[in-house]
């Protein structure tokens, strides 16, 4: 019993219920040996044998099936969020770029259209129309 792994108090355990059991110890020298009452005794060799025989139940051949990764579905949601955030930056920046070309634009068409004055020869300013991106 001492290729077995477990702590000593369990293998001592083990060792005298399976004395007892194959008829080489009775129960009070198994009692004795371990320094329990024959209740706890006949509790201790219920729990080995159910043990037992819980591991030797049969089971599906091959390799166990993976569990599902843990929180999938959230990591699936944070990347829905993430595209449609990365689509949103996209949008913002094509509006920023909008909101800097389309004042001059229209300064620049004024200028072909109007006559110069005092005011017009400043350059156009730089303020950009519309909601901020992210609003």
């Amino acid at each position: 019993m001492t290729q077995m792994e477990g702590s000593e108090t369990a293998l001592a355990r083990l060792e005298q219920i399976v004395l007892a059991l194959a008829g080489q110890i009775s129960v009070p020298e198994a009692c004795a040996e371990l320094g329990v009452g024959e209740s706890r005794f006949h509790q201790l060799r219920q729990e080995a044998l159910e043990g037992a025989l819980a591991a030797l139940e049969p089971r599906e051949t091959g390799r166990p099936r993976r569990s599902a990764v843990p929180g999938a579905a959230r990591i699936a949601e944070l990347e829905a969020e993430l595209r449609e955030l990365q689509w949103e930056l996209r949008a913002c920046r094509v509006r920023e770029e909008l909101a800097d070309v389309l004042p001059r634009r229209a300064a620049a068409v004024k200028k072909t259209t109007s006559r110069p004055t005092a005011t017009s020869s400043s350059p156009p300013s730089s303020t950009r129309e519309g909601p901020p991106c992210g609003q």
